[in-house]
Formats: structure tokens, sequence, C-alpha cells
């Protein structure tokens, strides 16, 4: 690898950190502000996802001159062709926070539901995992990159929990039916950011062993 193909690769992986902390605290905003029932964070966090979606055209847009002026060939290829995977991955994490801000601004104008909804623990593994997989990106290490891919299953089966606490919710009392349906939509996107967070480790493996992992359950074991 050349010097100069290097350094732009560093760069580009010094990006992609950026817009993954910038997703992760925008993700925490957004679940700060169901938990605190605070509409004006909510809104906050509507206004930033502009940040994000420009990075991820500026990120975009230099992986193109990284893959024009030096036409990098192997890992460096498959790392780059990587980076412009996530970096859109990532940018649909900024619109699931922002998805979560929507319906966080739209209950705080309603009575507080009291039932037992764990988001936050939801919430805590989408962005261990979401964390992981960068990590993994940058020090190449695929074997935390499988690690990730299988964390999504706690992720999921609480995703189903709260589909049946819910549903028994709304089974009990039907004239809050609006606000729960709000409730069942934070964790669809909680449990999509995982998802996302799987698809990045998923790109992390192929980056490192040049094999697709996607659809393929034994390789996270």
């Amino acid at each position: 690898m050349s010097k100069h193909i290097r350094r732009e690769i560093a760069t580009l992986k010094k990006e992609i950190l950026a817009l993954g902390a910038a997703v992760e605290e925008i993700l925490y905003k957004a679940m700060k502000s169901l938990e605190e029932r605070d509409k004006a964070l909510a809104e906050q966090v509507m206004e930033e996802d502009t940040v994000i979606d420009q990075m991820e055209v500026e990120i975009e847009e230099d992986c193109l001159k990284v893959l024009a002026l030096h036409q990098p060939v192997a890992i460096d290829l498959r790392l780059i062709i990587a980076i412009l995977k996530i970096n859109t991955d990532l940018e649909r994490v900024g619109d699931l926070a922002v998805n979560i801000a929507e319906r966080a601004a739209f209950l705080a104008t309603r009575e507080k539901i009291d039932i037992p909804l764990d988001f936050m623990k939801m919430a805590d593994i989408s962005k261990d995992m979401l964390k992981k997989s960068l990590d993994a990106l940058v020090s190449e290490d695929s074997a935390l990159a499988h690690k990730v891919c299988g964390m999504d299953d706690a992720v999921d089966a609480i995703n189903r929990e709260m589909y049946i606490t819910i549903q028994e919710a709304i089974r009990n009392d039907p004239t809050r039916m609006e606000s729960l349906i709000h409730l069942l939509s934070v964790s669809r996107h909680l449990e999509r950011v995982a998802d996302l967070a799987t698809n990045i480790a998923e790109d992390v493996i192929y980056m490192i062993e040049g094999e697709i992992v996607r659809h393929n359950v034994e390789k996270y074991m």
C-alpha cells in the first residue's frame, strides 16, 4: 500500500468514527428525551440530524475520490466499499433516532403509561453493538465483528417481549391505543438499530475475511 492511499484510508477511518460518535450521541439524546419526557430535547434531535446527513455525504464523496485516484485492490478495495456501506447504515441509524425523538415528542404531551417496558436495556445493547462494530472496523478485528452479530438475538427477544406487553395493554385499555402504538414503534426502531449494527459487523467480516456472511447464521457461532 502506498503512503498516499494509507493516509487516505486513515482519514476515512477517522471520518467514519466521527460519524459513528455523532450517531451514538443523537441516539442517546433521543432515548433520554423519551425517558425524561423532554419534548425540547426531542426537537433538538430532529434538528441535529442535518449534521449527520452532511457528514454522510462528505464521507461518500471522499470514498469515491480514493476509488477514482488510487484504484485500490484486495483488502484496500474491500475496506473502502465497507466504509461506503457503513456510512449509509450509520445515516439510517440517525434517521431512526429522529423517529424515536418524534415518538418521544408526542408521548411527552400525553399521560404517562406505566407498564414494564425496558427501552433503556434495549437501547444499551443496540448502542454497544454499534460501538463494537465500529471498533472492529478500525482495529480490523473479525472476532469482535462476529461477536456483534451474535448479540442481535438479545435485542430481538426484548422486542418480542415488548410486542406482547403492548398488545396486552391495548387489549386492556383501547382508549390509550395511540400512545401504546408509539411505544411499540420505539421498540421496532431500536430493533432496527441493532439490525444495522449487525450489517456493519457483517461488512467488517467481509472486509477482513473476504467472505460474505449475510444469511449464514452459523458463521456467527
